[in-house]
């Protein structure tokens, strides 16, 4: 059924106020993912306060092209998905995760991450960036290792004198 132009204005304007507020933006291809893995998919992203939304595509290149986003536009085929949210690494290693489960129907074919497109490779490197937690406890390792082999040192030095 065709879409009147009310309300393919207002697709449009919605897919506007989505580029402006998310951080990050995900492109997925769900080609004959079944209703159930996207209804979980849906309700996982929402518990983490993000959002999945099927979007047509023409639409979408018209509000993508009134923002001001860098780079070239990756090439999607086939159905078209946005995973987006406020936090900017979360939207990419959620679709990951679930990419991973799901290889022959679901799959990552670029995004836009920071302002500017990126292909689906890099939006693959930035979902396998470990969360803040974790990349803060690995550089107080790397802090505590040199100051530690200090005190060993100093240590060893009073036990000779």
């Amino acid at each position: 059924m065709a879409l009147s132009k009310s309300k393919k204005v207002d697709l449009v304007e919605s897919y506007a106020n989505t580029l402006s507020n998310s951080k990050s933006l995900v492109y997925v291809n769900f080609k004959g993912l079944p209703v159930k893995k996207q209804e979980t998919l849906r309700k996982s992203l929402f518990s983490e306060g993000m959002h999945y939304t099927v979007v047509k595509k023409t639409l979408w290149d018209r509000a993508v092209g009134s923002a001001s986003i860098s780079g070239d536009k990756p090439e999607v085929g086939g159905e078209m998905a946005v995973v987006w949210g406020d936090d900017l690494l979360a939207p990419a290693r959620i679709a990951n995760t679930f990419a991973k489960d799901n290889k022959n129907t679901f799959a990552i074919v670029g995004g836009i991450f920071d302002g500017a497109f990126k292909s689906a490779g890099e939006m693959l490197e930035i979902a396998n960036i470990p969360p803040r937690e974790v990349l803060l406890s690995q550089l107080a390792f790397l802090l505590k290792s040199p100051m530690q082999r200090i005190a060993i040192a100093v240590s060893e030095v009073a036990k000779t004198k």
